[in-house]
């Protein structure tokens, strides 16, 4: 079975149950290997994981389209993973995230203020230096959707 079969499959599967905001972020077939990562508009909890992990190993059963033995990994995307998509993005605005730039690998740390189709918008702080005092002041970095590499949420403890 090959990987945008297994994508159609799902997508198809979260129509059809409660399940209808997840959306399929990587997927790698290797052999008998079925890596799937999956994330959704609101929280990505265990259950939905279980649940998906649950139809996906009933499907590949009912077919044996993997034959008999196969391991099968379904996981939200996770802390330092790139976000890909826009509604990643949308999900993460008021978190603080690292924007790495194409043009020169640059990257850009802030809060992500917002997501458009455009691109996203930034704020940080940075110092300015006024006579004899540094001054903090608020920048909005809008950076469009051509401009970035890949954009990971930055946790902070």
């Amino acid at each position: 079975m090959k990987e945008e079969q297994i994508i159609q499959l799902l997508e198809a599967y979260f129509q059809e149950s409660e399940l209808e905001d997840c959306f399929v972020t990587e997927l790698s077939v290797s052999g008998s290997k079925i890596l799937v990562f999956v994330d959704s508009d609101s929280d990505m909890g265990f259950n939905k994981c279980r649940k998906i992990s649950r139809f996906l190993e009933s499907h590949f059963d009912e077919t044996q389209v993997f034959g008999e033995k196969y391991l099968l990994e379904v996981s939200s995307p996770g802390i330092g993973k790139p976000l890909k998509f826009k509604r990643q993005y949308i999900k993460n605005i008021g978190r603080t995230v690292e924007v790495t730039l194409k043009e020169d690998g640059k990257k850009v740390k802030g809060l992500l203020k917002d997501a458009n189709e455009e691109g996203v918008e930034l704020e940080y702080e940075v110092k300015e230096k006024q006579g004899k005092k540094n001054i903090k002041k608020t920048i909005l970095h809008p950076i469009k959707d051509e401009e970035i590499e890949k954009i990971i949420v930055k946790v902070s403890f």
